[in-house]
């Protein structure tokens, strides 16, 4: 039996690929073991990005409302010259931060981002969103088992959702 060269070729590249993922794993970048593991047993959380308003996203994300809190800030410009790229952060000084969510209330789907905040880690995070129209842009913190928001409307003067 003899190999052709595709063969041997797809045959090289599988080892290569395996070699390199191999070496990633070693250098800890690739996750393996618990931290793999707990990754796994993390869902995304797709039915809330299918959501189309805040409310239903905000119960598909975390099963309850948020309250106003003045401890919670974003910052978010007034007027966006471009929806397709509308900088936007948010920091807190609630303890026992486990996540923050960014919202916008016009676009066709309501949740935009969504981060796991990891114990001793400072809970400030920033991004780059699109936003379809004028909108209230909504942050919400998870802290303590509770849920805190802040609100603010961005003027947006030329689309990014298919505007």
């Amino acid at each position: 039996m003899s190999i052709t060269t595709n063969e041997f070729s797809g045959t090289r590249r599988l080892v290569l690929k395996g070699a390199g993922v191999a070496a990633l794993i070693g250098l800890g970048v690739i996750p393996f073991g618990r931290q793999a593991l707990a990754a796994a047993n993390d869902p995304y959380p797709t039915e809330a990005f299918k959501q189309k308003n805040e409310a239903d996203a905000i119960k598909a994300l975390y099963g309850k409302t948020a309250e106003p809190s003045d401890k919670v800030k974003m910052d978010a410009p007034e007027i966006a010259e471009n929806g397709a790229v509308v900088p936007i952060s948010a920091t807190t000084t609630l303890a026992d931060v486990t996540s923050i969510s960014f919202l916008v209330s016009e676009n066709p789907i309501a949740l935009v981002a969504s981060y796991k905040i990891p114990a001793g880690t400072l809970p400030s995070v920033a991004n780059r969103i699109k936003m379809a129209k004028t909108s209230n842009v909504i942050v919400i913190v998870e802290a303590g088992g509770k849920l805190y928001s802040a609100a603010k409307e961005v003027k947006v003067t030329v689309g990014g959702c298919g505007g």
